[in-house]
């Protein structure tokens, strides 16, 4: 049950920038208005924008690698059956006093699901849509072609020639927003650093050279409190 005198209204706000240093390529198929088969991501004024969904799943998978590398046992996202608090089939010392939250002493949840959250426990993280700084009307259409390779055959599939809707190549473009903390544990901070210095690229056609960025970082608060509690991932 959940008391209202209880819940804390304290949000804090930091300001995130992602700098493209190609172009970019995060579309959504069945979008209207371009000639594209995946035209690229808007919102409703026209900016381009990266999904808040697709920059915290991205976050939380390298926020997962840097604590295991830490030795913290972590569950297994996005499927709920192998996140907390069922980890269902898996093993590991998960019933540490660290997974333990105030108002849920039946049940443990790892580091990460302490920033990100799972089906039983609500996000202390939230992001904002990256909106494009640059207005609509300055950012021309850009419309790739590509075509299926067959990997096998090593040779170009009939019939399967598509085109990609990308942002300008090289133009630096600025997509800005905002990551909203709240109760957030004290190593959330020092994870979600390390974790987006991790992140060099996003959207499609990584690999063709697409997407690839750097980042602005945010005036995330770091204590050496943080540090030290994170050494000891490998202390039971």
């Amino acid at each position: 049950m959940i008391n209202l005198q209880e819940l804390s209204n304290s949000i804090t706000s930091y300001q995130i920038t992602a700098l493209i240093d190609t172009a970019l390529c995060i579309g959504a198929g069945g979008s209207s208005g371009s000639l594209a088969d995946k035209p690229i991501v808007r919102n409703s004024e026209g900016n381009l924008l990266i999904p808040a969904s697709q920059l915290k799943g991205r976050l939380r998978h390298e926020c997962e690698k840097i604590a295991r590398g830490l030795c913290w046992k972590i569950c297994y996202s996005p499927n709920p059956q192998t996140m907390c608090p069922q980890r269902a089939g898996l093993t590991g010392n998960f019933e540490r006093s660290e997974y333990q939250l105030k108002n849920y002493e039946e049940q443990h949840h790892c580091l990460i699901c302490q920033i990100f959250g799972n089906p039983a426990l609500q996000s202390r993280a939230i992001f904002d849509d990256l909106i494009c700084t640059e207005e609509p009307d300055n950012l021309p259409e850009v419309v790739r072609p590509g075509v299926t390779i067959n990997r096998r055959r090593r040779i170009a599939e009939e019939q399967k020639l598509y085109f990609l809707e990308t942002s300008p190549a090289n133009a630096q473009l600025k997509f800005t927003g905002h990551i909203h903390l709240s109760g957030a544990p004290v190593y959330a901070a020092a994870l979600i650093l390390a974790g987006l210095r991790h992140i060099n690229a996003l959207g499609g056609s990584k690999s063709a050279g697409l997407g690839w960025l750097h980042w602005k970082f945010p005036a995330l608060a770091l204590e050496q409190e943080a540090w030290d509690f994170l050494a000891k991932g490998g202390v039971q």
